[in-house]
């Protein structure tokens, strides 16, 4: 998800918010990529607008990209965040148990057949673009279901919030699915770099009720980083970082 519904909110405690569509989502020429690849991309991106320093946030699949650009871009990153971000499932206790059969059917594809996995991971997509195609507010809403905890549908209760939500998670998919499958080959297969290289500051944000990212990433990341810091909220699940921007930017940026 971007940070669109934040942007007044960055604005009013000083920080310029840059986002890009990785390779299939929104307007993004569909293309196979990975976690470095995307990490420079970024500094393509931020050389073009002059940018030389910078911090990054990534929020669930976006989390292991914010890593990777401050692995790879050694020295321009002055902290990075994950909200609500997985870790690398070949290492995380217990994550791989959470994958289902097509996922791990993907999964089995690798690394011989990366374009085969990311089309099997991608199939896994095509009900959750359809629903946000046609379906009402209310009803995108609905269909979250178990998946979002009872903090997490509060959240949504935010007209706004939920707006931005769908609106942004619409644009992702209106080319269908291929971003969101090459996406999980990058993250849910094996990771093409090495979080434990990381030495800038990495905060790490997540909620003791998340059903769609266990805190165990959080905790595995907290215990692996060099220099981390780990914050659990009781009572909170995926979408936490909607009630903790201002926190996040400001604590990204000190």
């Amino acid at each position: 998800m971007d940070m669109a519904f934040a942007h007044d909110l960055a604005a009013s405690v000083g920080v310029r918010l840059v986002s890009f569509d990785r390779p299939g989502y929104g307007g993004s020429t569909v293309a196979p990529f990975s976690l470095s690849s995307v990490a420079y991309d970024t500094a393509v991106i931020a050389d073009a607008l002059g940018i030389e320093d910078f911090a990054t946030l990534g929020h669930s699949g976006g989390g292991p990209f914010s890593l990777a650009a401050a692995a790879a871009l050694d020295g321009r990153v002055s902290k990075a965040g994950v909200a609500s971000g997985g870790g690398p499932f070949e290492r995380v206790p217990g994550a791989m148990n959470s994958l289902d059969e097509g996922d791990t059917a993907a999964l089995a594809l690798l690394p011989g057949d990366p374009a085969g996995a990311a089309a099997r991971f991608a199939a896994g997509f095509e009900a959750f673009a359809e629903m946000f195609a046609t379906s009402t507010l209310a009803e995108v809403s609905a269909g979250f279901g178990p998946i979002l905890s009872d903090r997490d549908r509060a959240i949504l209760e935010d007209t706004d919030l939920a707006v931005s939500l769908g609106l942004s998670m619409k644009e992702a998919l209106r080319q269908g699915c291929m971003g969101s499958g090459w996406d999980n080959v990058s993250w849910v297969g094996p990771w093409d770099f090495d979080p434990t290289v990381i030495d800038c500051p990495v905060l790490l944000w997540y909620g003791d009720e998340d059903r769609l990212c266990s805190p165990s990433s959080g905790r595995w990341l907290h215990q692996n980083l060099r220099n981390s810091t780990f914050v659990l909220r009781p009572g909170e699940g995926h979408l936490g970082f909607m009630d903790h921007t201002r926190e996040m930017l400001t604590s990204l940026t000190a």
